[in-house]
């Protein structure tokens, strides 16, 4: 039984030592000190396309090398390596830093629109929050304005009208939401609020048009003494849209509404009239001659 144990011992240590011994090249490599070496195999893995493995040698080279000439060209390298992984947090976070820290880089022009550019992968669809979307605008337009005379303008400020486009729809499908659940007055407030931002949006029309319907129905759900001037200003919208768009598809609709909502004001000057008691036929009559 004892040289049963001992055999077992045995193979258990032989067992540990093969393990340990199986460690594969790159673990070994990892390990190493031999900086050289791993900077010229963590170039090989990149340019193979074997990214993690490369992120893992770049991070170790990056705290080898800080303050050396080579830590630039890591640096660089680092920052392609998340962006290659698709971890644009991470990687606009690290081109944003290389910019920063070598600002005199030959590559410190890349590294400003590869944070921009991340930014503008990030921004999500047009149904969800735009913080990014606005973020990627801005690092776009700081790229431009540092670069005027670059290459990436060009594409820049294609990009920049991809994300404008994208908050114009959401800025519409807001306005359009408070319409479509009834909520008048606010969709109202929405689409002027969408023109007044995207002056040449290409809803410009739909939403006048809408702006006006809503007004409409926001005057009818009105009590009766503020139906008379929310129905003038559904009047002022239908007027200034038979103006700005006398060919539109929507211009007969929009001059039935004018036309109900001028009739709307007639019926209900009668109706309050046929409430006013004789005491505020007298007060009416003192305040007209007054004025």
């Amino acid at each position: 039984m004892f040289k049963n144990k001992q055999f077992l011992t045995y193979c258990l240590i032989l067992l540990i030592t093969l393990v340990a011994g199986c460690k594969s090249k790159f673990e070994k490599l990892q390990e190493s000190t031999n900086t050289a070496k791993k900077y010229q195999e963590a170039v090989r893995l990149y340019n193979k396309g074997d990214y993690n493995k490369a992120l893992i040698l770049f991070e170790d080279l990056m705290r080898a090398y800080r303050g050396r000439a080579e830590a630039e060209d890591l640096a660089f390298y680092f920052a392609n390596t998340q962006y290659k992984l698709k971890d644009y947090a991470t990687a606009r976070y690290q081109f944003k830093v290389f910019a920063d820290t070598y600002p005199s880089s030959p590559k410190a022009e890349e590294s400003r629109f590869m944070t921009a550019y991340c930014f503008y992968l990030e921004s999500p669809n047009f149904t969800l929050d735009q913080d990014n979307t606005v973020r990627a605008i801005e690092a776009l337009q700081l790229f431009i304005n540092l670069y005027p005379k670059s290459e990436k303008v060009a594409e820049a400020s294609t990009l920049i009208n991809n994300l404008r486009d994208k908050l114009e729809k959401k800025s519409y499908a807001n306005a359009r939401l408070y319409y479509d659940i009834g909520d008048y007055k606010s969709a109202v407030v929405a689409f002027r609020n969408s023109l007044r931002d995207f002056p040449d949006t290409k809803y410009a029309e739909e939403m006048e048009f809408l702006a006006i319907k809503a007004q409409q129905h926001y005057a009818q759900n009105s009590l009766e003494t503020r139906q008379e001037e929310r129905f003038n200003e559904a009047i002022n919208l239908a007027g200034e849209f038979e103006e700005d768009h006398p060919a539109s598809s929507y211009l007969k609709e929009v001059q039935d509404i004018k036309r109900r909502s001028e009739q709307k004001i007639i019926e209900v000057k009668k109706l309050l009239a046929s409430m006013m008691t004789p005491q505020d036929k007298e007060k009416q009559t003192d305040t007209t001659q007054k004025n």
